[in-house]
C-alpha cells in the first residue's frame, strides 16, 4: 500500500462486492449469501422441535433508533456506536436520536433578520442552526443574536461558520456560539502557487505543525467551555497540499479531516463532529465510509454531521440527498443531517424528517401504508387517502394503512397500527392491527376510523389551523 506525506496508508475508499469466503465453501468458489429461507431450515432443523423462528412483536419496530444486536433479517438499523457531543442542550451522537440542522441565509450583521429566521427554523423542528461568521464583526454580532434569542424566544443551539484565516474570528466568535465549524482546507488558507509541481515532506511538516498551532487556541477555548468543534471537510475545497499528495479524493477529504482529529486528542478535547460533504453523492458515499473506516481503527468514535452539499433545489435536490444521505444512515453511518436546498431553508426540514422517518429512526408524524391502486382497488384510493391523511395527520408516530382490496390489504399493512381496506364495493373494514374490528359503509369510512381512534384513547384534538400554515405544506412536529 503506498503512503502519502501524511505517514498514513492510503486505502481504497470503497471496499469492493463480492462475497467473502466461509465455513462450508468449496473448489467452485465462494459459498453464497443464506437467504431468509435457509435460515428458517436452519432453526427447524437445529432446534429438534421442527417450530419456526418466532416473530417479533410488531411494536418492537415501532421505532428503531438505537436498536443494538438484532437479527439483520428483522430489517432493524445498527447504527455505529459514537460519543454523545453536546450542542448546547442537544446531544448529537451516543445513539441519541439523529439530529436535524439547517442554516440562516440572512446576514449576520441583521441582527433582528437574523434572530427571526433562527426562530422559523426552530419553529419548524430545527434542532441546530448554523450562521455565517465571516469577519469580526460578524463574530461579535454573533453574541447579540443569542442574547436576543434568549430575551425575545428561547435559548437556540447555534453554530458559527467559520472560513478563509479564521483564527482571530473563530476565537471570538467561540465565546457566543454552542459550536465552531471550520474547514480545514480554509482555516489556515493556503495560496496555490501555479508553478508548483510538487510538495516536498519538509513543505508538508511545515504546513501541518501550521495548521496545528492556529487551531491549538480555539481547542482550548472550546475544551474549557464544553463547547463543540465541527471538522467540516468539503470535497472542493481540499489544501493544496492535500491536493499533490492524495489527488482530488474522497482519501484526500479523509486525511484532511484526520490530521485535525488528531491535533484534538493530542489536546485531550473530544467534542469533535465530522463531515465530509461533496456536491456529487458518490463522492460523499465514498468519503464517509472511508472515514468511519479509519476512525473505528483509530479508536476514534466522533459522531457524523452528512450532506450533500449543493444539492440544488426541487425534486432533483431532494432526490440528491436523500441518496446520500438515506445510504449512508440505513448503513449505521451517521448522527445529524442537513438537506443543503437552493431554497427556503424552513423547507429542507420536511425533507430531513422524511428521510429519518423512512428508515425507521424518527417518528414525527403518521405514517401512511398505501397501496398503488390496480384495477382491483375498489374505490378512489388516491381520494381517501387524502381524506384519510387530512383527519389523522396531526397525531405523530400513528401509522395508518390505506388499501385498495381485500386481496394484498391485510397482509401488507401488517405493520401498521389501523387499516383502512376495500372489502367489496361500497363497503369498507377497519383494522386495528391485524384484526378487523367492523365493516361499514364507504361514506362513513373515514368518520368511523377516527371514531375508533377516539375509542381506542389514542385520539388527539388537532390545533386550531394558523393562517400561515393553511399557505405550505404541513411540516412534521418532532419527537
Amino acid at each position: 500500500a503506498a503512503k502519502g506525506w501524511g505517514g498514513v496508508e492510503r486505502e481504497i475508499a470503497i471496499d469492493g462486492g463480492g462475497w467473502k469466503e466461509g465455513e462450508g465453501d468449496d473448489d467452485d468458489g465462494p459459498a453464497r449469501p443464506k437467504t431468509g429461507a435457509d435460515w428458517v431450515k436452519e432453526e427447524q432443523g437445529q432446534s429438534g422441535n421442527g417450530t419456526a423462528p418466532v416473530a417479533l412483536a410488531k411494536d418492537a419496530m415501532k421505532d428503531q433508533s438505537g436498536m443494538k444486536e438484532v437479527l439483520e433479517m428483522t430489517g432493524a438499523l445498527v447504527r455505529r456506536e459514537t460519543r454523545a457531543v453536546p450542542v448546547g442542550d442537544v446531544l448529537v451522537g451516543g445513539g441519541n436520536p439523529v439530529v436535524v440542522q439547517s442554516m440562516i441565509n440572512e446576514d449576520t450583521l441583521d441582527i433582528d433578520g437574523s434572530v427571526a429566521a433562527i426562530r422559523r427554523l426552530h419553529e419548524a423542528g430545527c434542532e441546530i442552526v448554523r450562521v455565517t461568521t465571516p469577519s469580526l464583526s460578524h463574530a461579535f454580532a454573533m453574541g447579540y443574536i443569542k442574547d436576543k434569542l434568549r430575551e425575545t424566544y428561547q435559548d437556540v443551539p447555534l453554530v458559527a461558520d467559520v472560513h478563509h484565516n479564521g483564527m482571530k474570528i473563530a476565537l471570538e466568535v467561540a465565546n457566543h456560539v454552542d459550536k465552531v465549524r471550520i474547514n480545514p482546507g480554509l482555516y489556515v488558507f493556503e495560496k496555490p502557487d501555479a508553478n508548483r509541481t510538487e510538495y516536498t515532506k519538509e513543505e508538508f511538516e511545515s504546513a501541518k505543525n501550521k495548521l496545528k498551532d492556529t487551531l491549538t487556541p480555539l481547542i482550548e477555548k472550546l475544551r474549557d467551555q464544553n463547547k463543540a468543534l465541527r471538522i467540516g471537510v468539503n470535497h472542493g475545497s481540499l489544501s493544496e497540499r492535500m491536493l499533490f499528495t492524495y489527488g482530488d479524493t474522497p482519501e484526500g477529504m479523509v486525511e484532511s479531516a484526520l490530521e485535525c482529529i488528531r491535533v484534538c486528542r493530542e489536546l485531550d478535547f473530544h467534542n469533535l463532529i465530522i463531515s465530509m460533504k461533496a456536491s456529487k453523492v458518490m463522492v460523499m458515499l465514498a468519503a464517509y465510509r472511508l472515514l468511519a473506516k479509519r476512525m473505528d481503527k483509530e479508536g476514534m468514535d466522533y459522531p457524523l454531521h452528512l450532506g450533500v452539499t449543493e444539492a440544488g433545489d426541487g425534486e432533483y435536490g431532494r432526490i440528491k440527498s436523500t441518496l446520500g444521505i438515506g445510504t449512508l444512515l440505513a448503513e449505521g453511518i451517521g448522527d445529524t443531517i442537513r438537506v443543503s436546498l437552493t431554497e427556503d431553508p424552513v423547507k429542507e426540514i420536511p425533507v430531513c424528517y422524511g428521510i429519518l422517518q423512512g428508515l425507521g429512526l424518527r417518528r414525527t408524524m403518521v405514517e401512511y401504508v398505501a397501496c398503488p391502486s390496480c384495477g382491483r382497488t375498489l374505490f378512489n384510493l388516491e381520494e381517501v387517502l387524502h381524506k384519510v391523511r387530512e383527519a389523522t395527520k396531526h397525531m405523530p408516530g400513528l401509522s395508518i394503512a390505506v388499501m385498495g382490496c381485500i386481496v394484498n390489504g391485510p397482509g401488507e399493512m401488517a405493520d401498521a397500527d389501523y387499516g383502512y381496506v376495500g372489502k367489496q364495493p361500497g363497503r369498507i373494514s377497519l383494522y386495528r392491527g391485524r384484526s378487523e374490528v367492523r365493516n361499514v359503509s364507504e361514506d362513513e369510512g373515514v368518520e368511523s376510523l377516527v371514531a375508533l381512534l377516539k375509542e381506542d384513547g389514542v385520539w388527539v384534538e388537532p390545533e386550531p389551523a394558523k393562517a400561515e400554515e393553511e399557505e405550505t405544506s404541513a411540516v412534521p412536529t418532532a419527537v
